[in-house]
């Protein structure tokens, strides 16, 4: 096996590390309760614990046009035994909301009710996010490449099927907004939201499959061209484009052999960071009673007034540690302006050794899963061996590492692309 190869699989292994490891505490806002809730901090694979103190899962919405999807004859219902946690137009919601006591000013159910995200996952067992990946894995290998439709035939069937892969009942918005604009009959090549009209679109879930596909070409030239494509056909948003332009040149770098430290600080040299710290951004969602509420102008603002100066990684690792970053310069919500340069930051400040990074990233709480997916990446990327525990705790290590390397192979094939 060549060494690109070996990174290619040591890359993915940490893809899905990164959101096994994470998953337990995802959308913990408060370090507080994260630690409160996990001894101190995540040191392994866990469950999710119940209830979620900061859960607001119960009632999110999904509302597909029932009429045109039965005359089109096409499958709507994504949810399947997890209905009854959102509000839709073909299910009764079964538990009520009303409270607002989350760091994010959502309104959220009772205690007892607030039901993690990734409610009846076990221990190393994956999200959706990266269970989406091993959609667009089997696809390229069935096929020996690439191919758009046969990717998006797959998307479909995988999301409207139930069944054991459907475990993962937490669908972000993206999802959600598809399947509502699918279910009007419009074309699979247009169905995805755009960030103008729903903010969150602009997510670090946009990056993880344009990442992965990018693994495929033998140029981060043409890696960014094929993640780019990839990426609108479920995320149309400016700031996940602009991240990848950032991620993917350094993945290739390290999948090349690149020192990790020196290379990240060149290719993140053109980041621009946030102007707002974590703390600032989630005070403003609070005085609003969360994002929901903001004028569509002020949230564009919110997340695309960027600093100016330059990105200087070597100067944060040198001067802070991971609690004067978390929240206190970047937030640890789902988007990528706040997310890639602390994914950066946490790589780079553990000496980009796969575990300390991610369990770091995990304890950070917010977005962790989707970010640590991110993350992973480019940690396995960086190294010449992936811990072996971490592949092997994973739930399903014997059929993903099949998967893995038969994706690797065809990526060094010479005809992937």
């Amino acid at each position: 096996m060549t060494k690109r190869a070996q990174r290619i699989r040591n890359s993915l292994w940490g893809l899905f590390s990164g959101d096994a490891l994470a998953m337990p505490a995802h959308w913990f806002y408060s370090l507080e309760n994260l630690k409160e809730e996990f001894d101190g901090g995540l040191t392994r694979y866990e469950a999710p614990p119940h209830p979620h103190p900061e859960s607001f899962m119960v009632g999110m919405g999904y509302r597909p046009d029932l009429g045109s999807a039965k005359r089109l004859d096409r499958r709507y219902d994504i949810l399947h035994e997890h209905a009854r946690f959102y509000e839709t137009t073909f299910a009764k919601l079964e538990i009520e909301t009303g409270e607002r006591e989350s760091e994010h000013g959502n309104a959220t159910p009772s205690l007892e009710e607030r039901y993690h995200y990734h409610h009846g996952l076990q221990a190393g067992e994956n999200t959706t996010a990266a269970q989406l990946v091993r959609v667009l894995m089997r696809s390229v290998i069935e096929r020996g490449r690439y191919e758009e439709d046969a990717f998006l035939a797959s998307f479909v069937d995988f999301m409207t099927s139930p069944g054991p892969q459907r475990k993962d009942p937490y669908l972000e918005i993206y999802l959600r907004c598809w399947f509502e604009n699918y279910s009007r009959g419009i074309d699979l090549r247009n169905c995805a939201e755009t960030q103008h009209k729903i903010w969150s679109i602009g997510s670090h879930g946009g990056m993880i499959r344009p990442m992965a596909l990018s693994l495929l070409a033998p140029t981060s030239y043409q890696g960014l061209g094929f993640a780019i494509e990839h990426q609108s056909l479920t995320h149309r948003s400016e700031n996940v484009a602009g991240a990848l332009g950032i991620a993917i040149p350094l993945l290739h770098d390290l999948l090349a052999g690149a020192p990790p430290l020196a290379a990240a600080v060149e290719r993140s040299a053109s980041l621009r960071a946030p102007r707002l710290t974590g703390d600032e951004m989630h005070e403003t969602y609070r005085r609003h009673h969360g994002p929901g509420n903001i004028p569509d102008r002020e949230m564009w603002e919110l997340h695309t007034h960027l600093s100016e100066d330059p990105f200087d990684l070597l100067k944060l690792v040198t001067d802070c540690d991971d609690e004067d970053v978390v929240l206190k310069k970047f937030g640890t919500a789902c988007y990528p302006e706040h997310g890639l340069p602390l994914a950066l930051f946490l790589a780079a400040n553990h000496g980009f050794e796969p575990e300390a990074a991610l369990l770091a990233n995990a304890n950070a709480g917010g977005d962790n899963v989707h970010r640590g997916a991110v993350l992973g990446l480019l940690l396995g990327a960086a190294v010449e061996e992936f811990p072996e525990h971490l592949k092997t705790g994973l739930a399903d290590a014997g059929a993903l590492g099949e998967e893995i390397d038969a994706f690797a192979a065809v990526a060094t094939s010479g005809s992937a692309v």
